[in-house]
């Protein structure tokens, strides 16, 4: 049957999610964008990148490397953790300068459909309960509880579709104006920051005018 005249046809939006587990911001996103999403009736897709791919292409740095912003940074994240009533521990492991090998498991889970329980785990073992992850008996033990074999998983990390991936969802990244985690977009209208979710939702309703790209300010 043809539609009437008149008849409006709803399209799901799509909210994109660019992450990297090594991203403190990206964490506390995590705690309460698919609630957004519910809110809102939009599909929820996670885009695992390689943040420091990112930050060096664009010439971006970390905040941790401005000492005073850095000290504040940790401030604004004890705020954030407090206000969504989440909670938040600074990782003091060395692994969070290279997340290749977390980031590439993210695509590798999301090829072998084991996405969320190894998405949940490493957040959480990042940012909630901090763990060394670097240290290879960790991972698997975290990897384990999560009742994912290690073995598996680690066989997909390795294949050359999970890197390619991950290479593809970075560039693409570059490619839309991506500069740092963590990244939104509801159709072409970019966010950055988790001080941004408020605005993200308004675009998801429908609520907002569409604008190439929003102001960079919060801190991602």
């Amino acid at each position: 049957m043809g539609t009437e005249v008149g008849e409006e046809r709803r399209v799901q939006r799509v909210l994109e999610f660019f992450f990297d587990y090594g991203s403190p911001f990206s964490y506390l996103v995590d705690t309460q964008i698919a609630d957004v999403a519910r809110r809102t009736g939009a599909a929820l897709a996670y885009r695992p990148m390689l943040l420091g791919a990112v930050l060096k292409a664009t010439g971006n740095r970390s905040p941790m490397e401005v000492p005073a912003k850095g000290a504040y940074m940790g401030v604004e994240l004890q705020r954030w953790a407090k206000r969504y009533g989440v909670p938040f521990q600074a990782n003091p492991f060395s692994f969070r300068s290279n997340t290749l090998r977390l980031m590439r498991g993210a695509v590798a889970s999301q090829r072998l459909g084991i996405f969320a329980p190894y998405h949940r785990s490493v957040f959480d073992a990042v940012w909630r309960m901090p763990l060394d992850l670097g240290e290879e008996e960790v991972f698997r033990g975290l990897l384990r509880r999560a009742a994912i074999d290690p073995e598996w998983l680690f066989h997909a990390m390795e294949e050359k579709e999970t890197k390619d991936q991950l290479r593809r969802n970075s560039d693409e990244a570059l490619e839309r104006g991506v500069f740092g985690a963590p990244t939104f977009f509801v159709g072409e209208e970019m966010f950055w920051g988790n001080d941004r979710l408020g605005w993200v939702e308004e675009a998801l309703r429908g609520e907002r005018k569409e604008t190439s790209m929003s102001t960079p300010e919060a801190k991602g």
